[in-house]
């Protein structure tokens, strides 16, 4: 019997609604760069980009990209990398590759349910443990443990977290570990948004090396601002990595050449380092600004500061809906936010502040005079 397909809300509301929008805060990741931008930043040389053949590149990536990939997973080779559409695609290859019939998959609530959109749309059950507020969005170990048996076959962490921009502690790290160790799952670390950290200049650590089962997808679109690339990679053991191989060449056959020849440039040092400062910069003082706006109104808005990410998952104390305060956003005022009801979570939506100062602020006036007239109705 084929499962009922469920659509991807989040990507859903995006696709429908993000262009053409004024004041479009539902991106996640950092102000995207232009190509002229890059070029000088990564002190690109045009003559050669302009002689690349636009030809079907290496299926599995590009060598000297996946090789360069390798080296920020110590131990891991080029074998050990597949290139592929976007962090998307890699997901769900994991979820094509791995999952067997009676397998469930154990994720956290709320967050990016694009490779749990994939595992219920194949027909298999996913377990939801919540990432609890008022504890900073640490993992409920209660639930983790309650939810883990041995039909688990991944544990799927975002880590930064989308949309809380919560990094693991080392507690809640090691619960992960120790549940997929129990029952020898594999741990799927999203980590599009290592490098983006608000405070302090050290990366989050990956899964990498920490447990022999866990495979790492991350991509050109967060951390590097650079999503029209529509680039990204899963890394794993070089027996998984093949078998992923094979269902990428059903999926897409291969990004593209020229994302490939631009993506090999933009990781080279010290273009990599650079693009990750920008990020750096704007999300911190990009929150700066959030912070200073959402006050303006004492009382209607709360967010725990995120510690890395473009974004924070805010809650609001208004007697509206998350979708019903989105669609007057949108409607009146031409911004663009994403409910948090398309994360499971009422009463709190999605911002994105790692943007320039003056589109911020503009934005944000908006949302603080519709909040300040649903107020003086309530």
């Amino acid at each position: 019997m084929t499962a009922p397909f469920h659509a991807f809300k989040v990507e859903q509301f995006l696709s429908e609604l993000e262009h053409g929008v004024r004041f479009n805060f539902s991106e996640s990741g950092v102000h995207p760069l232009t190509l002229k931008e890059l070029v000088d930043l990564a002190e690109i040389d045009m003559n050669k980009i302009m002689s690349t053949r636009l030809d079907y590149p290496q299926v599995n990536g590009k060598e000297s990209l996946r090789r360069a990939i390798a080296s920020f997973y110590p131990g891991a080779t080029p074998e050990a990398v597949l290139i592929t559409v976007g962090a998307t695609e890699a997901n769900t290859l994991v979820a094509n590759t791995l999952l067997r019939d009676r397998d469930n998959v154990v994720c956290f609530r709320p967050t990016y349910e694009q490779l749990s959109g994939n595992v219920r749309n194949n027909g298999h059950e996913v377990r939801w443990v919540n990432l609890v507020e008022e504890d900073g969005w640490a993992i409920d170990a209660n639930m983790l443990h309650s939810a883990v048996d041995d039909r688990t076959r991944i544990i799927h962490v975002v880590n930064p977290n989308n949309p809380t921009g919560r990094v693991l502690s080392a507690h809640d790290r090691a619960l992960v570990v120790s549940a997929a160790e129990r029952v020898g799952a594999w741990i799927v670390a999203d980590e599009v948004y290592a490098g983006t950290e608000r405070e302090g200049d050290v990366e989050t650590a990956s899964f990498w090396g920490e447990y022999d089962r866990a495979l790492i997808v991350n991509s050109m679109s967060k951390a590097y601002g650079l999503p029209g690339l529509r680039l990204g990679w899963l890394v794993g053991p070089e027996e998984f990595i093949t078998s992923s191989w094979r269902r990428h060449e059903y999926a897409s056959i291969a990004a593209s050449m020229l994302s490939m020849e631009l993506a090999d440039r933009a990781l080279a040092e010290p273009a990599r380092s650079k693009l990750k400062s920008r990020a750096r910069q704007l999300i911190r003082t990009g929150f700066d600004v959030l912070a200073e706006e959402l006050g303006r109104h004492e009382g209607a808005f709360d967010v725990v500061p995120p510690q890395a990410s473009a974004m924070s998952f805010v809650r609001f104390n208004l007697p509206i809906s998350s979708d019903d305060f989105a669609m007057r956003l949108l409607r009146e005022k031409d911004v663009l936010v994403i409910p948090g009801a398309r994360f499971g979570v009422e009463g709190h939506f999605r911002f994105s502040s790692a943007l320039l100062e003056n589109q911020l602020r503009g934005g944000l006036a908006r949302l603080n005079g519709l909040t300040g007239e649903i107020l003086q109705k309530s």
